[in-house]
């Protein structure tokens, strides 16, 4: 039991590891299809890249606020075409804020198959395909839970998403984030995703600049080839306005190490080139084995001591 509880930590702190040295070398291109900032719209007074409905009204100079502080109200704001990009960064500055002392429901933020359709899951459809992020700043029923909450649902077209419960039963993963609803300064999400390696949720609202970890996933959930990016809000009796500042989106890529060129031809710096990738590879590898094998030692010769000593 020693054993395999040491082994695990061992392999998450070589993932985590491992996933920092990919970090450094991630680049980045702002993606302009799935962007926005003020003043929002084009001429036409339309949006070029992304679609709006129910009840959200833009203000060109300050938001887009996807329902005021009314109650029963719901809007919503979609990109027109999917993000496509295999590894990707989404940055989102919003605010949450109201006059009243008890306020609801929150805001959503979707990566789904589906795109601007009204329903009851933050001023979204239910029973959706994708991913969902949902700010949720009103608790039903969710004992020993702070709110606000953020958590994060994975959709099947099939599973509904329980209001009552604030979606306990469906949660993929989520933080309590005290302090985040009516924040005196600017409050942000940033959510990194690569695919099949990792999923990671940010949040900035204590200070600027301090990014606090809500989740972090080496398992990510299956993102929908054609997924849309978009955000809802709703109101019930009780009521907040929610607001869209900015979107920043970002496809990530993984540059490759250079080296110096050497004399002679290409073919030979693209050898060097790959063999280091691979030299950093294999230096990994070996280096967790050794330390597996150090432990496996250890553990060994404890064992051997412990039942010496049980023999006297």
């Amino acid at each position: 039991m020693l054993l395999m509880s040491t082994l695990s930590a061992l392999w998450l702190a070589t993932f985590a590891w491992c996933v920092k040295g990919e970090e450094e070398n991630v680049k980045s291109i702002g993606l302009r299809t799935h962007s926005l900032a003020q003043p929002y719209l084009d001429s036409d007074m339309q949006s070029r890249w992304y679609d709006f409905g129910g009840d959200t009204i833009i203000r060109t100079d300050q938001y887009i606020r996807l329902t005021s502080d009314r109650p029963s109200q719901m809007g919503w704001l979609f990109s027109r075409v999917p993000l496509t990009a295999t590894n990707w960064e989404i940055e989102v500055e919003f605010k949450i804020h109201g006059k009243n002392t008890l306020y609801g429901d929150g805001l959503a933020m979707w990566l789904t198959k589906e795109r601007g359709k009204l329903g009851p899951v933050f001023g979204s459809a239910d029973r959706f395909e994708g991913l969902g992020i949902f700010i949720d700043t009103y608790k039903n029923n969710r004992p020993g839970v702070v709110f606000p909450y953020v958590m994060a649902m994975v959709g099947d077209g099939k599973t509904s998403y329980d209001k009552d419960t604030d979606g306990k039963n469906v949660e993929f993963a989520g933080c309590s984030a005290r302090g985040l609803r009516g924040a005196t300064i600017p409050t942000k999400l940033r959510l990194t995703y690569f695919q099949d390696k990792y999923l990671k949720l940010e949040l900035q609202y204590k200070s600027v600049g301090e990014w606090t970890l809500c989740f972090e996933t080496n398992q990510p959930p299956a993102i929908p080839q054609v997924a849309y990016l978009g955000f809802s809000a709703e109101t019930g009796e009780l009521s907040d306005n929610h607001d869209i500042i900015s979107i920043e989106a970002r496809n990530l890529y993984t540059a490759q190490p250079t080296s110096r060129p050497t004399p002679g031809s290409g073919r030979g710096k693209k050898a060097t080139k790959e063999g280091s990738s691979w030299g950093w590879f294999f230096t990994k590898i070996m280096i967790f084995f050794l330390v597996i094998g150090g432990i496996y030692v250890g553990f060994t010769a404890w064992r051997a001591s412990n039942r010496r000593s049980h023999r006297f």
